[in-house]
């Protein structure tokens, strides 16, 4: 059992990074990570095994990378951003 928990961990993790690492903006990076985080962990919990796990760490994922995406387009519209997208302090 400690096993299948590691490989869920680690599948969960791995899906974080491959979402954040294909996201634009500062923003929609976090919202992938955190989103692919957060849906490992209630996909594990609504079903209990590797495929929901999984399922729920792709679509926290995307629904976190479009939160995070909405984010930086408001930011960028705000002026938040200067035109090279580095962030004004």
């Amino acid at each position: 059992m400690l096993k299948t928990r590691t490989w869920i961990s680690a599948a969960a993790i791995g899906a974080a990074a491959l979402m954040a690492g294909c996201a634009a903006g500062p923003n929609q990076q976090l919202g992938a990570g955190v989103g692919a985080l957060g849906g490992a962990v209630v996909g594990n919990a609504i079903g209990g095994n590797t495929a929901a796990t999984v399922g729920g760490a792709a679509i926290g994922g995307l629904v976190g990378n479009e939160i995070g995406r909405q984010r930086d387009q408001q930011n960028y519209n705000n002026q938040y951003y200067y035109p090279d997208g580095s962030r004004r302090y």
